[in-house]
């Protein structure tokens, strides 16, 4: 699990803003590269925020970032395309204040965002579906059942950021609402798939290894044409 340092860091190394103002809240999302049946909270939803001094405040905590298994292989009547995956990236003031499914405060989506739908009806996600961007309700909020109990993600989310344990929630809603009366009723979210990072890593070796293959074939021939007196 990354640190919040560590989490601040990479937001930054992608190119995403952090919000450096006092107490202005940050969430940032970080999906598991390794889970590809969602049945457990394996991910982490950080939310931090500076104070007066600079001083980086908040947690990494327990959560899902991906639609579970229950609804990849039964998607939630009206989802045209499949289940909605959350796609990588940054969503400048995209959250608000408001009621989830209105029952109780969350973060909720008040601006478009882009999913990956997901329609094959199994419980594999699949990152390969098409894109899709629009107003689909994908909220952040909480666990239905206490921390203790919920193990399972279950019927929590069709493509929801979810936390885990409830207090991690309460404790993010307040600062939320502290964030809400200094500048307004607006949340960012950062979305992290570390899947993406290590796809794009693996495919940095492969050209790195392809070029130099080429460079070492290139010198081979040359140094051929140089024993031949060609060159």
């Amino acid at each position: 699990m990354m640190d919040l340092q560590q989490v601040v860091d990479e937001v930054k190394k992608l190119g995403y803003e952090i919000d450096s103002r006092p107490y202005k809240l940050n969430i940032v999302g970080i999906r598991n590269p390794k889970i590809a049946e969602p049945n457990n909270y394996e991910d982490n939803i950080a939310y931090f925020y500076y104070d007066d001094r600079g001083n980086l405040k908040g947690k990494v905590a327990e959560g899902t970032t991906t639609p579970s298994v229950y609804y990849l292989q039964d998607p939630i009547e009206g989802a045209v395309g499949g289940t909605a995956i959350l796609k990588q990236g940054q969503y400048k003031d995209t959250y608000k204040i408001g009621l989830h499914r209105g029952k109780y405060e969350a973060l909720i989506q008040s601006k478009p965002v882009t999913v990956i739908r997901d329609d094959d009806r199994n419980s594999i996600l699949n990152y390969f579906g098409k894109e899709y961007t629009g107003l689909y309700g994908i909220n952040i909020h909480r666990s239905t059942a206490s921390f203790a109990s919920q193990d399972k993600i279950g019927p929590d989310s069709a493509g929801c950021q979810v936390f885990r344990n409830r207090d991690d929630f309460n404790e993010m809603m307040n600062l939320a609402k502290q964030s809400r009366d200094r500048y307004g009723n607006n949340f960012t979210y950062t979305l992290i798939d570390q899947r993406e990072q290590v796809q794009n890593l693996r495919k940095k070796t492969i050209n790195y290894a392809v070029i130099g293959g080429v460079l070492i074939g290139l010198s081979g021939y040359f140094y051929y044409l140089y024993q031949k007196k060609v060159i």
